[in-house]
């Protein structure tokens, strides 16, 4: 159960990226799934690869509360999380179906994980570990 909880959530978002794309039967990123009228007149299009966007940002926030948490497996999330943005990274320059901006926005927000969850940790490891100036040795 643990080494599951390390699992970094956006490298599922990732993932699930990467089988929609790569996965066969001709799926685009770039294709429409629905849109709405607003009251303003305006038609809005949601497209296949807003979806993963959204479905990063709420992976993204799930991540930062992990990064929150104290304990051994915090050094296994943070480089597993480093792996995703890196992996993710070298797909957004090579592959030209992970060449959207929506694997763009993905590809971000796996960099905040890794900057957020160092961030915290650090901060975290600082407060718990406070040195006193006033406290003569």
């Amino acid at each position: 159960m643990r080494l599951i909880s390390s699992i970094p959530v956006l490298a599922v978002v990732i993932a699930a990226y990467n089988l929609f794309v790569f996965g066969g039967g001709g799926l685009d990123a770039q294709s429409d799934l629905f849109s709405w009228v607003l009251p303003s007149g305006t038609e809005v299009y949601f497209k296949s690869g807003d979806v993963f966007a959204l479905a990063g940002l709420v992976a993204l926030f799930f991540e930062i509360l992990k990064a929150a948490r104290a304990g051994a497996g915090t050094i296994a999330d943070h480089m597993l999380s480093t792996a995703a943005f890196i992996v993710a990274l070298i797909e957004f320059i090579l592959l030209p179906a992970c060449g959207t901006v929506a694997f763009f926005l993905l590809t971000v927000m796996a960099l905040i994980d890794v900057v957020a969850g160092y961030t915290i940790s650090i901060l975290g490891a600082r407060r718990d570990y406070s040195i006193n100036r006033d406290v003569g040795f």
